[in-house]
């Protein structure tokens, strides 16, 4: 992969959070690097950009060998479905897993970070259509599944993450986020929790239809590479 463009992408995509989002309303960018070379990352994080999200243990690993070497703070994110014979590894070395899915994952995920002394972050990954999405959490279970994580010690909630289904229609992902950032509120306003402020939402074809439904954090691949 060739790193070209990817401050002016960088640029682009900052200006066009500046035109839509509410003047209170901050956006996190979370650089999606799946097969995107270590150069490409760095190239990223000179762009100003300080959180990066992998999918696949196994290739996100060597790379933060190499940025750890560089001693860059950057903020990890998993984004993928998480099986439980990585958690281990997720633990180890995530600092948000964004797709938390079921009570038996959440209990793996605490088990592990008990044994290093760590609160693992998580955001509850929402199922937005039974027949689309095979991982996430019934919108109709989150208030119940989130008091059960309010249980378990070595994790912390920190909001919801939401993958619209694909459609070549960006706007078809719209009511999904419009239901996703309900559930949101509903769940702020039930559990009063000031730890609860993340809503991931968007990705690079959707994100400003995201923004303006209320998403604080956005995944962007190639719209950055």
């Amino acid at each position: 992969m060739k790193c070209k463009n990817i401050r002016e992408n960088v640029i682009l995509i900052k200006k066009t959070l500046d035109s839509i989002r509410e003047t209170s309303n901050i956006v996190e960018l979370v650089a999606i690097t799946k097969n995107v070379s270590y150069e490409c990352i760095l190239e990223a994080l000179k762009c100003g950009i300080k959180h990066i999200g992998e999918s696949k243990i196994q290739e996100a690993l060597p790379k933060f060998k190499q940025l750890d070497s560089m001693a860059t703070n950057v903020v990890k994110h998993f984004v993928g479905h998480l099986q439980s014979n990585k958690a281990k590894k997720a633990v180890e070395n995530f600092d948000l897993i964004q797709s938390l899915d079921s009570i038996d994952l959440a209990l793996i995920l605490d088990r592990y970070a008990r044994k290093i002394g760590k609160v693992q972050d998580c955001l509850i990954e929402i199922k937005v259509d039974e027949k689309v999405t095979k991982t996430g959490i019934n919108p109709r279970d989150i208030k119940y599944f989130y008091k059960r994580c309010l249980s378990i010690s070595n994790i912390s909630i920190k909001g919801l993450m939401v993958v619209a289904p694909y459609s070549n229609n960006f706007e078809d992902s719209r009511q999904h986020f419009k239901h996703t950032y309900n559930l949101f509120k509903d769940v702020k306003k039930s559990f009063s929790n000031p730890k609860f402020t993340v809503l991931s939402m968007g990705m690079s074809g959707d994100y400003t239809i995201a923004v303006k439904e209320g998403a604080n954090m956005i995944r962007l691949g190639s719209a950055i590479f």
